[in-house]
């Protein structure tokens, strides 16, 4: 006689983008050793398609492409699907800052940590009185280099990023599409920037929608405590 087959729960959330339900359920135990190894392989294409491959199973609204999602979005899904999988409380280390070295373990529900919006974001960046940059959000494959690579981002990547980024260029009686340009071309009209100009581009990037979280710790050598914000998937996931 065959083993039993054991049911999945399966869940709800909102994105935070768009507002939109989406239903998921937990990574399974296959699912979840194929992630360990890939980790521990600190191979970048492997880890890739870890990460793609248990997000495109465990949604499970249909119609979902999780490389249109916004960065944000797969940072909040996958908080989720990782909560309901291994346990919604995580433990974290976090170096207390008064002192820049002590670290202490703190434990954190997954559903206090939130997507904090920062009200001065805006994807349009006025490069002057005749062309308007408009930017998008870094791609799945992005989000998984700045997340789960141990690798230093060099300055030409920096560069590279930022012209991926691009979505168009318009002024009142033109408009340049990305998918009109070449990476080169991309990467060659960022270079042509001034200061001021890439400045605003920066901005873009420190003020993108980010998973956000304060906790309050206390220092055991000097008793100092201390209120830090933790942000981004990498202080969260463990």
């Amino acid at each position: 006689m065959p083993l039993p087959t054991i049911s999945t729960p399966t869940y709800e959330l909102v994105l935070p983008s768009s507002g939109r339900k989406i239903k998921y359920r937990p990574f399974l135990v296959k699912e979840e050793k194929i992630l360990i190894i890939a980790l521990e392989s600190e191979d970048q294409k492997q880890i890739a398609n870890a990460v793609k491959g248990i997000l495109a199973s465990c949604i499970l609204t249909k119609g979902t492409k999780i490389e249109k999602l916004s960065t944000f979005d797969i940072e909040y899904l996958f908080l989720n699907v990782r909560g309901k999988s291994v346990g919604e409380q995580i433990e974290v280390m976090v170096t207390c800052p008064d002192d820049g070295k002590t670290q202490v373990p703190t434990s954190i529900n997954i559903d206090s940590i939130k997507v904090k919006k920062s009200k001065d974001h805006t994807p349009d960046i006025k490069l002057d009185d005749t062309y308007t940059l408009r930017m998008r959000y870094p791609s799945l494959d992005e989000f998984i280099k700045s997340n789960f690579s141990g690798e230093n981002i060099k300055v030409d990547d920096t560069f590279e990023l930022i012209a991926s980024c691009v979505d168009q260029v318009y002024s009142e009686e033109e408009s340049w599409t990305s998918e009109d340009c070449t990476k080169k071309e991309l990467v060659d009209f960022i270079e042509q920037l001034n200061s001021s100009q890439f400045k605003h581009i920066e901005k873009f990037f420190d003020t993108m929608p980010k998973l956000s979280h304060k906790v309050k710790v206390k220092n055991p050598n000097t008793k100092v405590e201390s209120e830090i914000v933790l942000e981004g998937l990498q202080n969260f996931f463990g």
